[in-house]
């Protein structure tokens, strides 16, 4: 080993041996390094992701404005400043959805907020040196890629090999400008399956957020906290002003939406036909009962009841007593493990009433 590499042997070894920490000097982190509360760390590495036209774009830049003018967002806290938005598809779209949010949130209007509206290629390292060494603001808080696909240059996004090299040029930004940098994606065919392309980048983010089809933002991955619970949204037109044929122009901004009220799927099957024999036990031994353990507004009836109706539209036939009662049991359970019926002091009851 010549003089050269020894020296720097020793100032790299020298380098890692002050980094070293005793257990005994290890104590709880008390402190929240978050840029969103609950949903975003600072100075880490997200994505965002969900299929086309799903509006991961509206739900990025309300996200960004918030940051960037410091507001709390969804009355969650911010820990905000400075924010770098490269909209590599670039376009008018961009420019309509902030002067929408401008327009109709002014006190965000005077965020320190840049749009880059050209694509880059974060597959090399030249255009992520490059956003280091232009970037608009110090000490920034956020840099949003929007999207990857607009942003691997010749890479490959199902590579693992180039997924990497990406995730290495976001960590360079990240690393030197102290922001955290998030990524817009997209799914795969199949939406439940989460971000389309190689495994790496979702292994490397911290923070990955789900934007899907029918309004709802949905954190699925916290590397060091309890993931929130999901957040759902509306976008709601803004007119912007009118073209040169007198037409408006129009974009959208996010609004909060109430959960959607859950759907019932329809019965099928054996369940279907041990409803029907509900209804007909219901029909000729239905009574009412009164108490706290009853409903007040429909009928109940005896087990047995129910049981000898079922036998009736063939669901416990059986070679023995044992095993029609055992079939009966099951088509029980069933229903009532689906919330669909109810049963207390040898009474059951519909939990909806459908008539």
């Amino acid at each position: 080993m010549n003089v050269i590499n020894m020296n720097t042997h020793v100032s790299r070894s020298s380098e890692i041996e002050k980094r070293l920490v005793r257990l005994s000097a290890i104590g709880p982190v008390l402190t929240n390094n978050y840029m969103v509360k609950g949903w975003l760390d600072r100075n880490c590495l997200s994505m965002l992701y969900g299929p086309s036209n799903a509006g991961k774009t509206f739900v990025a830049l309300d996200i960004a404005m918030h940051i960037a003018a410091g507001n709390p967002w969804r009355g969650l806290k911010v820990n905000g400043g400075p924010v770098l938005y490269i909209a590599a598809e670039g376009g008018a779209g961009i420019r309509n959805r902030l002067a929408a949010i401008m327009r109709d949130r002014p006190e965000l209007a005077a965020a320190p907020f840049t749009l880059l509206p050209i694509g880059l290629d974060l597959h090399g390292q030249g255009d992520a040196r490059a956003i280091c060494e232009i970037m608009p603001d110090l000490d920034p808080a956020l840099v949003v890629v929007d999207t990857l696909a607009r942003s691997m240059g010749a890479g490959d996004e199902n590579t693992a090999k180039d997924a990497a090299m990406f995730v290495r040029n976001c960590d360079l930004i990240r690393e030197a400008t102290g922001a955290h940098v998030m990524v817009i994606h997209h799914t795969g065919k199949d939406e439940d399956r989460g971000a389309r392309g190689s495994s790496a980048l979702r292994a490397a983010v911290d923070n990955e957020i789900q934007v899907t089809a029918n309004g709802e933002i949905l954190s699925r991955k916290q590397r060091d906290q309890e993931p929130p619970k999901p957040l759902h949204f509306k976008l709601r037109s803004v007119v912007l002003g009118k073209d040169e044929d007198g037409d408006p122009v129009t974009s959208a901004v996010v609004d909060v939406a109430d959960p959607p009220k859950p759907t019932r799927k329809p019965l099928n099957g054996k369940n279907e036909v041990a409803m029907q024999a509900l209804h007909d036990a219901l029909r000729d031994h239905g009574t009412t009962k009164t108490g706290t353990e009853w409903p007040a507004n429909r009928k109940v009836v005896e087990v047995e009841h129910w049981r000898e109706a079922c036998g009736v539209h063939g669901l416990t036939g059986g070679a023995t007593d044992a095993a029609a009662r055992m079939a009966f049991k099951r088509a029980k359970d069933k229903l009532m493990d689906i919330d669909e019926v109810r049963e207390f002091g040898g009474y059951v009851w519909r939990v909806r009433d459908d008539e």
